[in-house]
């Protein structure tokens, strides 16, 4: 489905330009949720050419930037004021330029939305929607408050599963180490022990011998291989392609994909919950938080965002996609009974943080050791094929 760069004169992002999948330009204000002369402009994204994907450093830390600029709001200081301050403290220069383009873009006169859309490198289209929708209701701290309690969430979400692959990394880079030694350093010393057998040696072990002898003879070769193997294998996990289809094999791995799936529509409750306590219509939250969820969810997404906007209610729309644990399901119908949506889905998630503690536990007993495994199957065998040639000198000798 084509991509397009689409500017709307109502929310999530008045004037702003959003990324919207549709079928045509046509199309445009119906995935949106918006009557057509809602819509300002519509084009052509431009598509992004298959291979590798390098994050570039973010211009602005947003988690830290919206804990600021509520407390300077809450203090009673005036927004153009509130960011000519954090522009003026010491800080790296691409933030600066980011707050002045901002301060600049409000002494024009316009909205503190429209003047934060014109630095989409420094703030998503989730951040400028939750601003647009909380300068109607006047309640735009609360509402950067919120924001900045949804990044530190989806932060220490990331670092838990990060220190979770920590020790698997560490354990393979000491395995890789192990076998380097063994190529590069033991094997060439047993050649000339081997070269006495003439030979009768397994076809095995003469090809280990060989290549270990051909690694020892170019040693800025092999070391250039061993560096670039890491390296191959992260380009590989940037090319998306090769990355969605890792990605699906491991939604469906036993014990993992289920738990996995928990975390991710965690997240998402999360930040459903975020937009819509700030104002922003249904429709366009889905919108907004396909970036939230994992590509295998994303069709999902897409028809749940379709039947909410048809006027089908939320917590079936999501039940018929799939998008709602029972708990979630349940807080769900009660938010809509009680209209407390928002908090209910906030529940939601806080229901399910255990899971992500679960899923770091789960990784820790189950990859680890099965890590372990296949390196000791890796170095042992390096090793038996080194000493079959001499139990075999032993056996001639006796």
């Amino acid at each position: 489905m084509p991509e397009y760069l689409v500017r709307t004169a109502r929310m999530p992002a008045a004037g702003q330009a959003l990324r919207v999948q549709a079928d045509s330009p046509a199309a445009v204000a119906q995935a949106l949720g918006l009557p057509p002369t809602a819509v300002l402009s519509v084009e052509p994204a431009q598509a992004v050419a298959p291979g590798l994907r390098l994050r570039r450093p973010a211009a602005l830390d947003l988690r830290l930037f919206s804990q600021e600029l509520a407390l300077l709001l809450q203090s009673g200081i005036p927004v153009l004021e509130a960011l000519e301050t954090l522009s003026e403290r010491d800080g790296p220069a691409a933030s600066r330029g980011v707050l002045a383009r901002v301060c600049d873009a409000l002494r024009e006169g316009l909205p503190v939305s429209t003047a934060l859309g014109r630095v989409p490198e420094a703030f998503d289209p989730l951040f400028v929607a939750v601003v647009t929708a909380s300068e109607r209701s006047g309640q735009l701290a609360p509402a950067l408050e919120a924001h900045a309690a949804y990044l530190r969430w989806t932060e220490d979400l990331r670092a838990k599963l990060v220190a979770a692959c920590i020790y698997p990394l560490l354990l393979l880079a000491a395995g890789l180490g192990v076998i380097g030694f063994l190529l590069l350093y033991v094997l060439p010393r047993f050649a000339g022990v081997f070269d006495a057998l003439g030979n009768d040696l397994p076809a095995a072990s003469v090809q280990l011998i060989h290549f270990g002898v051909w690694a020892a003879a170019h040693p800025a070769v092999s070391v250039a291989l061993m560096v670039a193997l890491p390296l191959l294998g992260l380009g590989a996990w940037r090319w998306p392609p090769l990355r969605r289809r890792a990605l699906a094999a491991a939604w469906v791995l036993p014990g993992i994909g289920q738990r996995w799936r928990v975390v991710v529509l965690a997240r998402f409750y999360r930040g459903l919950a975020l937009l819509l306590r700030a104002g922003v219509p249904v429709p366009a939250s889905l919108q907004l938080l396909q970036g939230a969820l994992a590509g295998p969810l994303l069709p999902a997404l897409e028809a749940a965002r379709a039947a909410v906007a048809g006027g089908q209610r939320l917590s079936q729309a999501l039940q018929a996609q799939g998008l709602a644990t029972p708990v979630a399901l349940r807080m769900l119908r009660v938010g809509e009974g009680s209209g407390e949506l928002a908090l209910m889905l906030e529940r939601a998630a806080r229901f399910h943080d255990d899971e992500i503690a679960r899923l770091s536990e789960l990784v820790v007993r189950a990859v680890n050791p099965a890590l372990m495994l296949v390196m000791g199957v890796v170095i042992g065998g390096i090793v038996v094929l080194m000493y079959l040639p001499i139990f075999s000198l032993m056996e001639r000798v006796q």
